[in-house]
């Protein structure tokens, strides 16, 4: 099987599980993200190993503070379940556009010494990819229009997220944070983009601007 293939398969699956999850909610919901809270936290305690105290209380506070906040966005904020729709949008439509329109536009890099395969075209394919989702599917719910500008601004930070996690694995020496998912590597490889998301969306919510 190729490795497009797998990724895609594998992909399908994380995706089909993580929007069953959400649409059953609760007790469901909660066990999903407190599990992938604490695959996170192992895989970044990994990757650190050796770095300090510090950074494994960084890594605590990595994967607690959007777990919280994908719980109180699901159980609390207005629209919740497609609010956690709206985010798993922006993020895996990031994800996707900029891997596709980085391997087929991709020339210039975009942060070369810390993910040479990242290049300009991606981020913006990403961005517009997660706009045009996103928006599309605020426009098919009660979401707030507003998520509309803040779809691209929130694909910009997944992005930020996955540079993030790329620097610390050079740093670290190391390809994948983990070895669990075929095609795609760790659970953090595929949720660094997610948590600054996570996060924004539920301060976005807190503060009435979504």
């Amino acid at each position: 099987m190729s490795e497009i293939a797998i990724r895609t398969f594998s992909a399908v699956a994380m995706i089909l599980v993580a929007v069953a999850a959400a649409l059953l909610g609760g007790y469901y919901f909660a066990v999903l993200v407190a599990a992938a809270a604490t695959a996170m936290f192992y895989e970044w305690t990994r990757i650190v190993r050796g770095w300090g105290a510090a950074w494994y209380i960084g890594g605590f506070i990595y994967a607690l503070v959007p777990a919280l906040a994908f719980l109180w966005v699901r159980d609390r904020a207005d629209h919740g379940l497609a609010l956690v729709l709206w985010v798993f949008i922006v993020t895996w439509a990031t994800d996707i556009g900029a891997y596709f329109v980085g391997r087929t536009l991709g020339r210039t890099k975009l942060a070369p010494s810390i993910s040479p395969g990242k290049t300009v075209a991606g981020l913006v394919g990403g961005m517009a990819a997660a706009a045009i989702l996103a928006g599309g599917w605020v426009l098919l719910t009660d979401l707030n229009p507003m998520l509309l500008a803040l779809a691209p601004l929130f694909a910009l930070a997944a992005q930020g997220g996955d540079l993030f996690e790329s620097w610390m694995k050079r740093r670290a020496g190391i390809k994948d944070s983990g070895d669990w998912l075929p095609g795609h590597g760790g659970l953090l490889d595929r949720l660094d983009g997610l948590v600054p998301v996570a996060i924004l969306t539920a301060l976005a919510q807190l503060t009435g601007l979504a």
